[in-house]
């Protein structure tokens, strides 16, 4: 196992012995022994040094897995999960100066932990939106909405999706509703069209993902997503967007600053 030094089981513990071969493992990324990317010692390994049978390693395995831990390549083995969580800060995010500089708000939080961010499956349309949008827009039952659905990408792996709901009245017709919406994203286009951003709100819950969504991110059994509904108003006070998103859990911290007063 080169120099991982792995504890020995402990025979007088009543935690069943798959769980501490789980907790070794565990503890050793944990405290980077096993680095992101690195290659779990493999199944004959640690069958010799617990003695063991293959089964009560596997089952530590999976334990491994289902947490997000690791994620198992066929044919090569099993290896800490090897992307960086990107620190996503409220504070920061939909700074202006982001806009300025011709960077959405996702290239700008990825590229500043030297990663490289991409979007693929970007697909629009014009709907009637679901009730709930309409609420959070304040539009009408005879109000359209643009919908732009995308997925972002972290080095190659998928991360996020997201959907924002614009009213038609504001972006029909405009670069929004096309796949490329241009530098700094659909917010530069809403400024643009004289709708200048005064705030966002948002609203966060964990939850295990729904098929489609685990599919989509290329979840590993076990990892939860965080689901993100975020409003942005102009400063007339005009909600101008809904998005909705689901995160990767495992690919972010959230990080918010708040007045003391």
């Amino acid at each position: 196992m080169g120099d991982l030094k792995l504890p020995s089981l402990d025979p007088t513990s009543d935690r069943p012995v798959f769980k501490q071969i789980a907790d070794h493992l565990r503890a050793a990324i944990e405290s980077k022994a096993l680095t992101p990317g690195e290659k779990l010692p493999s199944e004959s390994q640690l069958i010799g040094h617990y003695e063991v049978a293959r089964m009560t390693v596997r089952h530590a395995l999976q334990i491994l897995q289902s947490e997000g831990l690791t994620v198992a390549q066929h044919g090569k083995g099993v290896f800490v999960r090897p992307r960086p969580p990107v620190r996503r800060l409220a504070s920061d995010r939909f700074a202006r100066q982001h806009r300025e500089q011709g960077k959405a708000a996702f290239i700008a939080e990825t590229e500043g932990v030297g990663a490289k961010p991409s979007v693929d499956s970007i697909t629009i349309k014009e709907e009637k939106p679901s009730q709930d949008i309409a609420l959070r827009l304040g539009l009408s039952d005879a109000d359209r909405v643009v919908v732009r659905a995308r997925r972002y990408l972290i080095d190659g792996h998928p991360v996020e999706t997201a959907t924002s709901y614009i009213p038609a009245s504001i972006a029909r017709n405009t670069r929004i509703a096309e796949p490329n919406s241009g530098p700094g994203g659909i917010y530069a286009r809403l400024e643009e069209l004289g709708h200048r951003l005064d705030h966002f709100t948002e609203e966060i819950r964990a939850r295990m993902p729904l098929r489609d969504e685990a599919r989509a991110l290329r979840l590993a059994p076990g990892v939860p997503v965080f689901h993100l509904v975020r409003t942005a108003y102009d400063q007339a006070g005009r909600a101008v967007e809904v998005c909705d998103t689901v995160m990767s859990s495992d690919a972010y911290v959230l990080s918010y600053e708040l007045p003391a007063q």
